[in-house]
């Protein structure tokens, strides 16, 4: 299944991306409810094995991205996406994100990564509910979770670039540092590759920690 494009102004419409399914467990684990519990639905289709994360997901204040062009620290915000974080967190701690690349690049916009097939489609095998309040804005340094529609999310998200003007369907559950913003803004100076979608110069998540 292909992803599902938002209804954006060019270049927005790059964006949604469609997050694949499958686990070790076809439960989910905990329920979104007024319980604060978080559902991680497993789908049979992970393009890397991940464990589901606990139904009381784990938090944290910060992890660092370290990546091949640099490190880029990220700063969670739990308290308003606890499931968001939770999922990233067990992500982190599973080694998910070693050495997968960051698949896409829209210049002006985002950088994405999350995807260990770098195809855009992959994920880790679970999907999880929004944590939308309705006004989230996306300023430059927004880290939020890239999806294929609502409730689609998985392991994929993106570093914005520049002040985005994007309806508030995407999940915001951190931001990253002023050096981290740079090391992306970077990233992006490089341009696209040949394909017109990933950056110009392979950008590998080397740890998340």
């Amino acid at each position: 299944m292909r992803p599902r494009l938002p209804a954006l102004a060019a270049p927005l419409v790059l964006l949604s991306v469609l997050t694949a399914c499958g686990s070790d467990s076809d439960e989910a684990a905990g329920a979104a409810s007024s319980s604060g519990a978080c559902k991680y639905t497993s789908t049979g289709d992970a393009v890397k094995e991940a464990k589901l994360p606990p139904g009381d997901p784990k938090s944290a204040d910060t992890l660092t991205i370290a990546t091949n062009r640099g490190d880029i620290k990220a700063t969670f915000t739990p308290d308003t996406a606890p499931c968001a974080v939770g999922s990233f967190v067990s992500l982190a701690e599973q080694g998910y994100f070693a050495d997968t690349a960051c698949h896409r690049l829209v210049p002006g916009f985002v950088l994405q990564c999350g995807d260990p097939s770098a195809s855009g489609t992959g994920g880790p095998g679970y999907t999880f509910d929004d944590e939308l309040s309705g006004s989230e804005t996306y300023p430059a340094g927004t880290l939020a979770m890239a999806n294929s529609g609502p409730d689609t999310n998985g392991s994929q998200f993106f570093i914005v670039l520049a002040d985005a003007q994007l309806p508030p369907a995407y999940t915001v559950f951190g931001s990253v540092d002023a050096a981290g913003l740079k090391v992306a803004q970077e990233i992006e100076a490089d341009g696209n590759g040949p394909d017109g979608v990933a950056p110009a110069e392979d950008v590998i998540l080397e740890s998340v920690s």
